[in-house]
């Protein structure tokens, strides 16, 4: 068995003791349902380049990765040049088309719903994505009547790494937030559910993790997640609580 293998049991088993316990688990979208990021990433560098905004894959996603749409648009205001209004529609034109045509889901996410259906358990979205992205992503991947309680950054003062999206999600369904459990894949989201005082559980199994696993999980390690899960791999076996 595998280092790799080894730290994916050792997570699973976490998370499998803290399903059991949770009374609500929020979702983050892009990169843990959704197989968005690689999309997101692409389309995004391709837009900020329209106004002479020049980032590299990797500085793009240090930089947006689990940020809101209003954060980039204030950063687009910032440094960009040209009719820097047009920016978010130009954006989303090529991003929902993208999605519309190649988005899939993150692999096994639809069998961890499946199970916590079985369990009984409460479990949302709570994205820096706009509604209608999050609508159109879970229209283009056949997923829209699986969510029915989805929140956006859109509804609160400030995104992510601000812990307010997840108090939001909390409140409204009225579960304390000692009592939840969020999966994230980016530092400002794991810093977030810390800060909401949230059980965090890391992921690393979309697309735009392959090939850097390990450096990942260590980031999202240092900046608080609990545990990292590498994939939803034997999420299955979580209906069982021994």
């Amino acid at each position: 068995m595998t280092q790799t293998h080894i730290h994916h049991d050792k997570a699973l088993a976490a998370f499998k003791q803290r399903i059991h316990l949770a009374e609500l688990v929020i979702f983050d979208f892009d990169g843990v349902v959704a197989d968005s990021e690689v999309l997101s990433l692409e389309t995004l560098r391709t837009a900020l380049a329209r106004f002479e905004i020049y980032l590299s894959v990797n500085r793009t996603r240090e930089m947006f990765l689990g940020t809101s749409l209003r954060t980039i648009s204030a950063y687009v205001k910032s440094h960009g040049t040209g009719a820097i209004d047009t920016f978010e529609k130009t954006w989303e034109a090529d991003l929902f088309t993208r999605f519309k045509a190649d988005l899939s889901p993150v692999p096994l996410v639809v069998e961890l719903l499946d199970v916590l259906d079985d369990l009984g358990r409460t479990y949302c979205i709570a994205s820096s994505g706009t509604h209608e992205r999050i609508g159109i992503a879970l229209k283009a991947m056949g997923l829209l009547d699986r969510f029915s309680h989805i929140f956006s950054a859109e509804q609160v003062a400030q995104g992510k790494p601000a812990p307010d999206l997840f108090n939001f999600a909390a409140e409204s369904l009225q579960v304390d937030p000692s009592a939840c459990l969020v999966i994230e894949d980016s530092p400002f989201g794991v810093r977030a559910a810390n800060a909401a005082g949230m059980t965090c559980f890391g992921f690393t199994g979309g697309q735009h993790m392959k090939g850097r696993q390990a450096q990942c999980t260590e980031l999202l390690s240092s900046v608080g997640a609990d545990m990292v899960l590498s994939s939803f791999e034997g999420v299955s076996e979580l209906r069982s609580k021994t």
